[in-house]
């Protein structure tokens, strides 16, 4: 057993998490149908006037993909949260957090002028009328925008997508757990045309090939599924604008985002999640057929990655784990310029495996009290200020083996958070 399992603390962390998730428990069929219910939206604005959230498409499909325990908390804070309220009694009934990529924008250097940027969020399908709010927050943890709206589980504007067929797929992996208990993981094609849907496949089973042998994942495998969903392009590749590249594909990702390079991200998330309404799931991967370096990954959005560069393995894994765990970066800059608005070192960031030491006490500090891990200055794009749990990890850099012990416990806490019954 690694040091990092010790049952003297693990044991301790289980109980905790096991005695919040059942206190008042709610059962899933008490509020909700096995539907989902998503919500498109929109963000707009820009560093001088702020964000504003508007609303768009609501559609129902059927089965819930998402966990059916402990509905009304949230493990990982993110920086946007999505609430559903009873309307009658005012009491919560589902909160999901995450992450946006406008409000890393905000903070990028490149946020000139105003933007709009695409969103979407999955619920599960309440019995009854309902308000649903979405909120987001700044770099500084402090609430920027909020727009709220009710929720008739009845109204015929909520588009019927049911009876859709799904676009043809193939469970890459499956894991032993029961149904309502699994984490659905769809992986999406971006720049297959339909004679490379060989190419995507092979490229789907690598993506979870290269996840799945990385602790905790792969001593926790049975907790997954891994479909892969053949969404195809009409021309093969993704956009790569400092080469004047631009082919028409399913999800129009593009390299450059925020002019940097390597940072591959798509702006169609509502196709996204056209594509994957008919197969419930919860967590998207969308792999690019290129051989360019990069990808992107925003904590219950969406990871993204190039599928045919070298260093495809160690990436996917990387932005799976910002995508999933909600994990920062562990890399630093000589010039500091972008992590003075990403992460000032006054305030605690909310990712689980960097601290400022604001409040390290809700972080790792009982793995350094074991001796199974350590405070390493340099992470979150910063030298200084900002700290890690070791020298070496995937969140880190592509040549790193494994995951430091920090991130590993934040990914076992969110395959237990999602899984409990």
């Amino acid at each position: 057993m690694p040091a990092l399992l010790r049952p003297r603390h693990f044991a301790a962390l289980l109980l905790t998490l096991c005695l919040s998730w059942t206190a008042g428990a709610r059962q899933f069929s008490d509020s909700f149908r096995d539907s989902t219910l998503r919500v498109n939206f929109i963000i707009s604005g820009s560093p001088e006037s702020g964000p504003t959230i508007a609303f768009g498409e609501m559609t129902k499909t059927s089965g819930w993909g998402g966990r059916r325990a402990h509905l009304y908390e949230a493990l990982r804070e993110g920086a946007a949260e999505a609430t559903l309220t009873d309307l009658t009694t005012g009491d919560t009934l589902y909160r999901h957090t995450f992450s946006t990529l406008f409000q890393e924008w905000l903070v990028s250097g490149d946020s000139v002028g105003p933007r709009a940027m695409e969103g979407t969020v999955l619920l599960p399908y309440p019995r009854e009328k309902s308000s649903l709010s979405i909120s987001l927050r700044d770099n500084r943890r402090h609430l920027s925008a909020s727009a709220v709206t009710v929720i008739d589980p009845h109204d015929v504007l909520i588009a019927d997508y049911t009876t859709r067929r799904p676009l043809p797929h193939t469970y890459i992996y499956r894991g032993e757990n029961h149904d309502s208990a699994k984490i659905s993981v769809a992986i999406l094609a971006d720049g297959y045309t339909q004679a490379e849907m060989p190419l995507f496949h092979t490229h789907a089973r690598e993506a979870v090939d290269a996840i799945l042998d990385h602790e905790p994942f792969s001593s926790m495998a049975e907790a997954f599924d891994f479909i892969a969903i053949e969404s195809e392009s009409r021309q093969s590749g993704v956009a790569v604008p400092n080469r004047g590249i631009w082919p028409e594909t399913a999800f129009g990702s593009h390299f450059s985002t925020f002019h940097s390079d390597r940072y591959l991200t798509s702006p169609r998330v509502h196709a996204m999640y056209d594509a994957i309404a008919s197969t419930p799931c919860h967590h998207i991967i969308v792999l690019a057929n290129t051989a360019e370096y990069g990808g992107g990954g925003i904590f219950n959005f969406y990871t993204l990655t190039a599928a045919a560069n070298e260093k495809f393995h160690p990436v996917v894994v990387h932005e799976f784990g910002h995508s999933f765990a909600g994990l920062a970066d562990e890399y630093f800059y000589d010039n500091e310029d972008y992590a003075a608005d990403t992460y000032p070192t006054d305030i605690e960031p909310w990712e689980p495996n960097i601290t400022t030491l604001t409040d390290f006490t809700a972080k790792w500090q009982p793995l350094v009290d074991s001796g199974d891990a350590s405070l390493v200055e340099g992470a979150g794009y910063r030298a200084k200020g900002i700290w890690r749990s070791a020298r070496h990890c995937r969140m880190r850099s592509n040549s790193a083996e494994s995951f430091c012990p920090a991130c590993r416990l934040a990914i076992r806490d969110t395959i237990l958070w999602l899984t409990s019954q």
